[in-house]
């Protein structure tokens, strides 16, 4: 157990299943012991009871599950949530687990081991080795899952992460003084001439300018059509409006329409307020007392009229 890693001082939980021989599962026990030393502890789970044992939390640096050459071990999602919950922040797990071929029905593949061991809580899952199952091994496989085909022996090793679940820390917000800016870092005298410009650095002969009217053509030099100017909705509706700011020409054609209509002529007098009413009449008004005038409405004066005035 010292090539996996195991140092003393270290515990360990030993997880086996059956039908692992007890000479086998002894060995191993104390292989790990004399990895571990005095200082440590190993301690002995079934796969099966481990989900009722008593073991607190966080209180293993390994995990080590199913590494005996005659166990068939099965993972459950249980049964690794259970190695999480006793395993010390940034623990290890080490587990071996007979994987079928891909042909075999509902076969778990080295992905969904990877998968179920991330879901479970586990960082840094990777496989480490692969080989094939010992003959006591693959029976033991075979009389499990019913598949009789082949199948091989996958390793993961994985790590809890360096954190109890629900585990609490104060973050430590500054609010005094804001830090000095960064200094901008100091530039090269020589890249700074280099792609600095000035008027003395070329002269008008180096200068090659484009005239501009070089780049319009005869047809962008032609008056447009002020009809094709005007956009598709101006001036629709049953009463024509133009646009604020208009410039297609509306405008002005709406003012030169309105100033060439002709008035109404209204009757006019030589003071030129008797159309207004009788309070503008003059006092010698032939109409003083009568309506104001209608707009074009003819006025006409009888001979009485005219003798009285």
């Amino acid at each position: 157990m010292a090539d996996l890693g195991i140092e003393p001082g270290a515990a360990v939980l030993l997880v086996w299943s059956q039908p692992s021989s007890p000479a086998a599962l002894k060995a191993q026990a104390e292989e790990v012991g004399a990895a571990v030393g005095a200082e440590g502890r190993v301690a002995v789970e079934n796969i099966e009871m481990l989900l009722m044992s008593a073991h607190p939390p966080s209180s293993f640096h390994w995990v080590v599950s199913g590494l005996l050459p005659d166990s068939c071990s099965t993972h459950s999602a249980d049964t690794l949530a259970e190695m999480l919950r006793v395993l010390r922040p940034a623990g290890r797990l080490l587990l071996d687990e007979p994987l079928a071929g891909d042909g075999a029905p509902a076969a778990r593949t080295t992905e969904k081991l990877v998968s179920l061991l991330k879901m479970s809580g586990f960082t840094s899952v990777m496989e480490t080795s692969r080989s094939e199952l010992s003959p006591e091994a693959l029976s033991s496989f075979r009389e499990i899952s019913g598949y009789q085909g082949n199948a091989s022996q996958v390793r993961v090793a994985a790590c809890k992460p360096n954190y109890e679940v629900g585990a609490s820390t104060q973050i430590k917000l500054s609010f005094g003084k804001k830090s000095k800016a960064a200094e901008k870092p100091a530039l090269d005298p020589n890249t700074v001439k280099m792609w600095t410009l000035s008027a003395n650095d070329m002269g008008d002969d180096d200068v090659d300018l484009l005239d501009s009217d070089a780049l319009l053509d005869e047809d962008d030099l032609k008056k447009p059509d002020p009809s094709t100017l005007k956009a598709p909705s101006c001036g629709e509706g049953k009463k024509k409006k133009a646009c604020k700011n208009c410039s297609c020409g509306l405008a002005e054609e709406l003012e030169a329409e309105i100033k060439g209509k002709p008035k109404n002529n209204l009757p006019k007098s030589s003071c030129g307020s008797c159309y207004l009413g009788d309070a503008f009449r003059c006092a010698s008004c032939p109409y003083l007392g009568m309506p104001a005038f209608k707009p074009g409405e003819k006025i006409v004066l009888d001979d009485k009229t005219l003798t009285d005035a």
